[in-house]
């Protein structure tokens, strides 16, 4: 498979390496761009990066409750530019497509689409093509989970991440202001710590042994004896798990606990066994390529 200059720095782009160590790694991987990555993380060039090929879009992730406490809702709706998402009938329109998620639970974005949106008469599409026409940008509703019992949720710098987090916990101690706290803390460290997993048993095995082939490549590399590198890549795993499992990861606030450890202390002082069942965790523009705009060619256009 060839591979082009614009691969390169794509792959630049992606791992901070540089130039001819990129172009060097998408040779031996034909072109092959996860390939590429996986061979710089082998020869030790490339971190282990969890936000691998994230490219920024503009649009807002938004998080809620509603007032009854028991439903909450992250979604992420797009826009061209970072001046319409942080225009007021903007964000209206996806309060109310959260709020209508919140009261009707469709499947998908399209079930969201053909909603009626709450509060109106009009489907939730309608009143998206209503928006693109006045405000002038393409806008589109990108995608949206929701969780029902025992929920908290956080919203990051202005809507750049949402995050929602579902809990099992005894109603005395779910109602205790104490608790809304330490819900509200899980949340803030999924924003700000970008677990990609709730526990071990949760990361998948291929997931598992893809990385214990990448760590293994290694400890090879770096001239360490066959017989102590299965032992080296066990003690890597293990801070894998540390890096990307929420339970696993050090608690923000309090660096001598996990998060787990923290959950436990929390519910022995509140009476009751709290356990987190899950958490998701929207940052505007994951995975999207950014618009760009030459200036140069689109005056030469307008000159012709």
């Amino acid at each position: 498979m060839a591979f082009t200059a614009k691969d390169v720095a794509a792959l630049r782009e992606k791992t901070g390496c540089g130039m001819m160590d990129c172009k060097k790694a998408l040779a031996a991987a034909d072109g092959d761009m996860e390939k590429a990555i996986d061979f710089l993380r082998e020869k030790g060039l490339a971190a282990a990066t969890k936000k691998s090929g994230r490219i920024a879009a503009e649009g807002v992730a938004y998080a809620a409750v509603n007032e009854a406490g028991n439903i909450a809702v992250v979604i992420e709706v797009n826009a061209e530019t970072d001046f319409v998402a942080k225009n007021a009938d903007f964000q209206a329109f996806v309060k109310t497509c959260a709020d209508t998620v919140m009261e009707q639970n469709p499947a998908d974005v399209e079930a969201l689409l053909a909603c009626k949106a709450s509060g109106s008469e009009e489907t939730v599409d309608a009143i998206l093509k209503e928006k693109i026409l006045t405000i002038g940008e393409n806008i589109k509703v990108r995608r949206f989970a929701r969780f029902e019992g025992v929920v908290t949720s956080y919203v990051h710098a202005a809507g750049r991440i949402g995050v929602i987090a579902h809990f099992d916990a005894p109603a005395a101690v779910a109602g205790t202001d104490a608790f809304k706290e330490y819900a509200k803390n899980v949340a803030m460290q999924v924003a700000a710590a970008n677990p990609l997993y709730l526990n071990e048993a949760a990361v998948p095995a291929e997931v598992i042994e893809h990385e214990k082939k990448i760590l293994t490549e290694q400890v090879v590399n770096d001239g360490k004896p066959a017989a102590i590198a299965e032992k080296i890549v066990n003690g890597r795993i293990h801070k894998y798990y540390k890096e990307v499992c929420l339970t696993d990861q050090e608690y923000v606030k309090d660096g001598d606990l996990s998060v787990q450890q923290y959950t436990e202390k929390t519910g022995k002082e509140l009476g009751g066994e709290i356990k987190i069942l899950g958490f998701v965790r929207f940052e505007k523009g994951e995975g999207l390529e950014k618009r760009t705009d030459n200036f140069a060619d689109e005056v030469a256009s307008m000159v012709k």
